[in-house]
């Protein structure tokens, strides 16, 4: 359990007193891409304190939100299904931070878990059922991912395979996703580097991908 109490009986007050603590979302949402290994979540959260992520993934486990399995010889560390129920909160956060953060400072960083959930956060189904299949390939500092769209469906991937579009960005992605900088400027001002493919591409995935919208 986690060890702060609010003395409220309240479900907002227990989802905090769960998931409230520094870094247990952020696990959280790493974990909603997929099981990772004790080290590929210390590798994801940079800053984390080697003693917190153990305290952190002691709580959430003994509260039914994660749990540890077997992968062949490794031991990693997944989601219950009562815990795979926080990823449309997590999406919903994503999007609501995504109106405050500003311009980025120099010292942070994106990860390609990071990226996967902005990306989940600011996907248009609505959008993406009326525009033809697309697969992107996007550089972001060293994140790469490669993003699929069919219809309403989403898949967010590292695998390599077939693309229509691929292209290098950094940490101002987040104007062409909040609909701050249209697609063309951003390849006119070096926000965005089309590697391969048509450029006009570009501006589906703005339309695809828009947390502003």
């Amino acid at each position: 359990m986690a060890p702060r109490e609010y003395g409220q009986f309240s479900g907002i007050t227990r989802a905090m007193e769960l998931v409230g603590e520094r870094w247990a979302l952020l696990i959280v949402r790493d974990l909603l891409v997929g099981p990772r290994r004790y080290g590929e979540l210390a590798a994801g959260l940079p800053r984390i304190p080697s003693n917190i992520l153990a305290a952190r993934l002691k709580e959430l486990q003994a509260a039914g939100i994660l749990r540890r399995a077997p992968r062949s010889r490794v031991v990693v560390y997944e989601l219950t299904p009562y815990g795979r129920e926080l990823e449309p909160v997590v999406l919903a956060l994503g999007a609501w931070g995504f109106k405050a953060m500003g311009d980025p400072r120099e010292e942070q960083i994106i990860t390609p878990e990071s990226m996967t959930m902005d990306l989940r956060s600011a996907f248009r189904p609505e959008v993406a059922a009326s525009l033809p299949a697309t697969a992107y390939a996007a550089r972001l500092d060293s994140a790469e991912l490669r993003i699929r769209v069919d219809g309403p469906a989403l898949d967010v991937g590292r695998e390599d395979g077939p693309v229509d579009l691929a292209f290098a960005t950094g940490r101002g992605i987040h104007r062409l996703l909040s609909g701050e900088l249209a697609p063309d400027r951003a390849i006119a001002t070096g926000v965005v580097e089309v590697l391969r493919g048509h450029s006009d591409l570009l501006g589906r995935f703005a339309s695809t991908f828009n947390v502003a919208a």
